[in-house]
């Protein structure tokens, strides 16, 4: 397995032995598709020296033999199964992984540094769920599906905006104008202003600062707009430059948290 998926692995295999008893491990790997007949050889019984340590390093050793992608699928699945059965288990394996850089969303693994959970709450449900899409597509490697998705976050939201305050439609009027019309429209820039002002900021320093933090998103919200006309491709057939993708996940989460946050109320 790569390193990453590796060590989101040993952490969840750690809670696996601990928690579920040899033939549950069995079972919920099974389910997670792993080929049990490579295992069928170990079995617990009176007398028998076979214990949940070493049915964990056959099921390793076989990973091996797993795509990359199948080794992200099969973990998911794990995890999923074993929330489902004991959702006790939920902390501790969190704690385990956000050690080494994961956490889970929504039954899936993610790495904090694409999509951090803190960062989720109180977001527009629909948008959350098209961040936790594009993070999961980056991790997978699918980069033009996580682009797609990431503008997809933002897209929902401002279509929302538009039909609730009468604004016309949306699809007219291109990403960038969207955003920016949808940011002034709830009152992301005064309501910012305001809370400058409530702690004593200066007129002539707020004004430059207004300017530029209102640039700064219009000019996320372009270069977000052009890297799905050039990169987004539905069938991944598209060259894709990923350290944009990854900016591109953030900036997304930047702009769904100022539209469906205090400030869109």
């Amino acid at each position: 397995m790569s390193l990453n998926v590796n060590s989101a692995w040993s952490a969840t295999s750690a809670v696996l032995k601990n928690t579920f008893s040899f033939y549950d491990i069995k079972e919920i790997v099974g389910l997670a598709g792993f080929d049990t007949g490579k295992i069928a050889h170990l079995v617990q019984k009176s007398g028998s020296s076979v214990s949940k340590g070493q049915l964990i390093s056959e099921i390793e050793s076989e990973l091996n033999n797993f795509s990359d992608n199948d080794r992200r699928h099969f973990l998911n699945i794990v995890i999923e199964e074993m929330l489902t059965r004991f959702s006790g288990i939920e902390e501790q394996l969190e704690r385990y992984l956000t050690r080494l850089g994961w956490q889970v969303i929504e039954n899936k693994v993610l790495p904090i540094e694409v999509l951090d959970r803190d960062d989720m709450i109180e977001l527009d449900e629909a948008s959350k769920q098209d961040l936790i899409k594009a993070a999961t597509r980056y991790r997978d490697g699918d980069l033009s599906g996580a682009l797609s998705a990431a503008c997809g976050a933002v897209d929902s939201l401002t279509v929302k905006i538009y039909q609730k305050h009468g604004l016309g439609d949306a699809a007219k009027a291109s990403f960038q104008e969207r955003c920016k019309v949808s940011l002034n429209k709830v009152g992301v820039f005064d309501a910012v202003n305001q809370e400058l002002r409530d702690i004593e900021w200066k007129e002539s320093g707020l004004v430059p600062f207004g300017k530029n933090f209102e640039g700064a998103l219009n000019q996320a919200a372009f270069i977000m707009q052009t890297l799905r006309a050039n990169m987004a491709d539905v069938h991944g057939t598209k060259p894709v430059f990923k350290p944009l993708v990854f900016d591109s996940i953030k900036w997304a989460q930047v702009l769904v948290r100022l539209l469906s946050g205090q400030y869109s109320a």
